[in-house]
């Protein structure tokens, strides 16, 4: 496990790799995050904005998906995965929305995963996005770069990976934090073919280095 002034290192490195970390999720507002991030499970961000590019001029409030049939919806986001779930869980927020929440989006982490389809990871999403609160949402590549760092362990639950984060980063942190390690996840320390051979983080990563000492014994070998 990494100690505090290596963390530190690993912050300030991914820092200056990826200096404008954002969300990549296309959006105008709380609610069209929310629905954004609803949409991104299991799915690329690129298609989750592909598809939210009309799907945003179509429908500009709650009322918009509760006007249409539920088949419509549907349809208008037929090329996401699991679209029909999606679609029955909009319009069932959009309904919470207006009965509870006067169709404005809350604040409250609490109160957001109580919306159909939003878990943890959607609910930090929004607060920490759209409301500028401290959170960490942990996602696949925050997970993963996480613990092939040695910041969490292998066996750590989703859970246990966000408590870690939280413990071992400072709190004004934790939103900018968020998605350097999502960016060094997604385009650097990749699930497929991780590009080891020239992280400037290698010295503090075994999983790399595992890697690498076992490509250079192939190499050597000529297997």
């Amino acid at each position: 496990m990494l100690n505090k002034k290596q963390i530190r290192h690993v912050l300030d490195t991914m820092g200056e790799m990826f200096p404008d970390a954002h969300c990549e999720l296309v959006h105008s507002n709380p609610f069209e995050l929310v629905i954004a991030v609803a949409l991104s499970a299991q799915c690329t961000d690129a298609l989750v904005n592909k598809v939210t590019a009309n799907l945003f001029k179509k429908y500009k409030k709650p009322e918009d998906y509760l006007a249409v049939p539920l088949e419509e919806l549907q349809n208008d986001i037929r090329s996401i995965g699991l679209y029909r779930n999606k679609a029955k869980n909009i319009q069932k927020t959009c309904q919470i929305l207006l009965e509870q929440y006067d169709g404005q989006v809350p604040k409250e982490r609490d109160e957001l995963v109580k919306l159909p389809g939003v878990g943890r990871k959607t609910a930090n999403v929004v607060v920490s996005v759209a409301f500028d609160v401290p959170a960490i949402a942990v996602d696949t590549h925050v997970e993963r770069v996480s613990k092939r760092l040695g910041i969490c362990k292998w066996k750590d639950s989703v859970l246990e990976v966000e408590k870690t984060l939280m413990n071992k980063i400072p709190k004004e942190e934790w939103g900018v934090t968020h998605h350097r390690l999502i960016f060094f996840g997604r385009y650097h320390c990749k699930a497929q073919n991780p590009q080891c051979g020239h992280c400037p983080l290698l010295d503090l990563c075994r999983e790399g280095q595992k890697r690498t000492k076992k490509r250079e014994d192939a190499n050597a070998t000529g297997n």
